[in-house]
């Protein structure tokens, strides 16, 4: 995921020109980072308590909610990223790699049912 993630960046800034290259980086880098940061988590918190783990994931979605927001000023306002580039790239980097995770959750959940029956 993040080999792909930093590949895709680069290949993109490559195509389109390194102009914007910091914006098609920094919006990739929220997204790999959260879903990364989410993926060990649950990881870490299925080998421990199974059961407890919905809770861990709502937690994980509403902290990400908060963070998200915070990026997003930052890296606009302060950072001064150009939005339309920066959001593109945030937005394509967001949904492939929480439909990513989604894939791997649907799969681990399956072969854990798998595994109990």
């Amino acid at each position: 995921m993040i080999a792909a993630s930093v590949a895709s960046a680069a290949a993109a800034s490559l195509l389109l020109g390194t102009a914007i290259a910091p914006e098609i980086m920094m919006g990739m880098l929220g997204p790999l980072l959260a879903a990364s940061g989410t993926w060990l988590l649950v990881e870490q918190s299925r080998r421990r308590n199974s059961l407890g783990l919905t809770a861990v994931m709502f937690k994980a979605f509403a902290a990400k909610m908060l963070l998200f927001a915070a990026y997003v000023i930052v890296a606009l306002k302060g950072l001064r990223l150009r939005p339309v580039p920066f959001v593109i790239s945030f937005t394509t980097y967001f949904i492939v790699l929480h439909l990513t995770e989604a894939l791997w959750l649907r799969r681990m959940f399956a072969d854990a049912h798998r595994a109990s029956h």
